[in-house]
């Protein structure tokens, strides 16, 4: 298994990387989008959609989102309310991890795609258009999130004694957040010495960018859980599907790019 994904992980990178450092704004977004869509027709699993259409539909609905969105990206106030709506959500996901991670309802996760999919697509986009420094930007939020789940992964295979969401994902374990916030305090302190940030402000945002990757790879458990599935998909081998991929980086990239605008970068 750790083969497979390794070799798919190599074939996926260079089209990751030109997608990040080199394609225009506009391409990038494409390329998101498509794979944002991707995962939406897997989330329609979660809602309890069996038939074709019906999941279509589901689809179409994340579709409209994303291009009404895409239509007010120059405006602060829209963006910002979306990466917060995104902030609220995973504070919801938070609580709904520590307290009912048994419970779940079929509406209840067709609700909360919204809330997943739409800001993960708009922050990936928000950062990419900074200028100058955007691609680099977004970069860095991507290795700050693969870090924390690599330091995750052999920390947790190496000391994992204690379970973090046995209900949720048994694999997981404490020291394995603690192996990944600390791979991730490594990224964020190079990150603030080559974009020049503050340094005490940036590292928590990446602190806290961390803690929001794991509370999205547990959601998507949840949800996969619920609805009793092993993995979202089988486009990717190795890995599942796109939401498999996608799920760290849905509640860390909305959780970065709000942290952009506050300190003034996304604008």
């Amino acid at each position: 298994m750790l083969r497979q994904r390794v070799i798919t992980a190599l074939v996926l990178a260079p089209l990751l990387l030109w997608v990040v450092l080199w394609a225009p704004t506009q391409i990038a977004a494409l390329v998101i989008g498509t794979a944002v869509l991707i995962g939406a027709w897997e989330w329609s699993q979660f809602c309890g959609l069996k038939k074709f259409i019906h999941r279509v539909r589901y689809v179409l609905l994340i579709a409209a989102a994303l291009v009404l969105t895409w239509r007010y990206q120059n405006d602060m106030r829209v963006v910002s309310a979306v990466l917060i709506s995104a902030l609220l959500w995973w504070s919801l996901a938070l609580c709904w991890l520590v307290f009912m991670p048994a419970r779940g309802q079929a509406f209840a996760a067709a609700l909360a795609g919204l809330p997943v999919l739409v800001p993960t697509w708009l922050a990936l986009t928000q950062l990419h258009r900074v200028p100058e420094i955007g691609a680099q930007l977004l970069l860095l939020m991507l290795v700050l999130v693969f870090a924390a789940d690599i330091g995750a992964y052999f920390a947790g295979r190496t000391f994992g004694r204690l379970k973090l969401a046995p209900r949720v994902s048994p694999g997981k374990t404490w020291e394995g957040v603690i192996g990944g916030l600390g791979a991730a305090v490594m990224v964020a302190v190079l990150g603030a010495w080559w974009f020049d940030f503050k340094f005490g402000a940036f590292v928590g945002l990446c602190t806290a960018v961390a803690v929001a990757s794991i509370v999205g790879d547990l959601t998507e458990s949840m949800f996969k859980r619920h609805a009793g599935l092993k993995d979202s998909g089988k486009l990717l081998p190795g890995h599942g599907g796109i939401l498999d991929r996608i799920d760290s980086i849905s509640a860390a990239a909305p959780i970065f790019a709000l942290g952009m605008v506050w300190m003034g970068i996304v604008r």
